[in-house]
């Protein structure tokens, strides 16, 4: 293994071991032992060991005690940007347990560019709903949505850590998505969002940006979100129509 002086041994290998999975390894297939790879790359056992285990933090491996390592099967890992996203199927549908933490929640007059992006008049009052994303136990995203009070005028941090944010809008508001927008961009991560997501500020995030709309086609949710970019894979289907 070529050895780089500015990055540190383990994370070298997570990066080999990377590009080895993705590019060359099939799912469920078995990894060499920690031995194996120590002897193979001339590295310490607790060099190896670090690297495992962020890969198994990252979702690349998976272990089963008494059997070995083995390579996780990285599509079920990723979202389908053509169908509703919602985190907590996604997590569920990853054999992973989710958790919502409500850090904010508060109203205020709607400035310039919140009104415009929902479709309000400026000084209109908006909700604004933080929250952190975490999966067993681990951050994965940060979301910032923005709502019209007209729409969730009781709307409570209770009803928030009840249930998913969508079921309390067809559940409790009567408020049925008909459609959501979403684009999203690589970027690194601001201080803030660093600390809530538990990983170093500069360090790659994904932003998202999702515009919610119900069946009357009006705007019910305005979301920013910014997610691990270790933690997320996306695909999307193009079909060409003739």
């Amino acid at each position: 293994m070529e050895r780089s002086q500015k990055q540190p041994l383990y994370t070298q290998l997570v990066d080999l071991m990377k590009e080895k999975i993705e590019t060359e390894m099939a799912p469920n297939e078995i990894l060499p032992s920690e031995r194996e790879l120590s002897e193979r790359y001339g590295l310490s056992r607790t060099t190896v060991r670090l690297a495992m285990q962020e890969l198994e933090k990252m979702g690349y491996i998976y272990r089963h005690h008494g059997k070995g390592t083995f390579v996780s099967d990285l599509s079920k890992q990723t979202t389908n940007l053509s169908g509703t996203y919602s985190f907590t199927e996604q997590m569920i549908s990853m054999g992973k347990v989710p958790e919502t933490k409500i850090i904010e929640l508060e109203s205020f007059e709607a400035n310039k560019y919140l009104a415009s992006q929902l479709n309000l008049s400026l000084g209109e009052p908006i909700f604004k709903l933080k929250r952190l994303r975490l999966a067993d136990g681990q951050p994965m995203m940060v979301e910032r949505s923005y709502l019209p009070v007209k729409k969730f005028m009781s709307l409570t941090k209770e009803q928030l850590t009840g249930k998913p944010l969508y079921d309390i809008f067809a559940q409790d508001f009567q408020e049925r998505i008909r459609v959501a927008d979403e684009e999203f961009f690589a970027s690194i991560a601001r201080s803030q969002d660093a600390e809530l997501l538990d990983i170093s500020e500069g360090a790659p995030v994904l932003n998202l940006i999702r515009t919610t709309y119900n069946i009357k086609n009006e705007i019910i949710e305005y979301t920013l979100s910014v997610a691990r970019a270790d933690q997320f894979r996306y695909r999307i289907r193009h079909v060409r129509e003739d």
